[in-house]
């Protein structure tokens, strides 16, 4: 979620600028990549539901905050269009910054 949220941002803030990387492909990349955010949480709660775990205070609040930032930038696109890009650049770097928070939150992956 974290690497393909920040190739999305980067590639949908180059497009901003450079035309030519306003491609149909990207489109397709940045739903890949806020699909990555559902998947995560949907398995992320099967296995703390399967294993009887207890999730870090913040780290279910990150995750399900990328989800709302996802609803947030498609409901947004058409009301702001002229600044596509730049929504869903910055949507997707906000979105890879919540994943990289949530994963310094995990005691399992930090070693804390």
């Amino acid at each position: 979620m974290i690497v393909s949220n920040a190739i999305a941002g980067v590639w949908c803030l180059g497009a901003n600028w450079l035309p030519k990387l306003r491609v149909k492909a990207m489109w397709w990349f940045v739903v890949a990549a806020e699909v990555t955010c559902f998947l995560q949480a949907i398995f992320g709660v099967i296995v703390i539901n399967t294993e009887k775990l207890e999730a870090p205070k913040f780290h279910m609040l990150y995750g399900f905050s990328a989800i709302v930032a996802v609803g947030i930038m498609v409901s947004y696109r058409q009301q702001i269009k002229q600044y596509q890009y730049l929504l869903y650049g910055l949507g997707g770097l906000f979105i890879m910054g919540l994943g990289i928070r949530a994963v310094y939150l995990d005691p399992l992956t930090t070693g804390r």
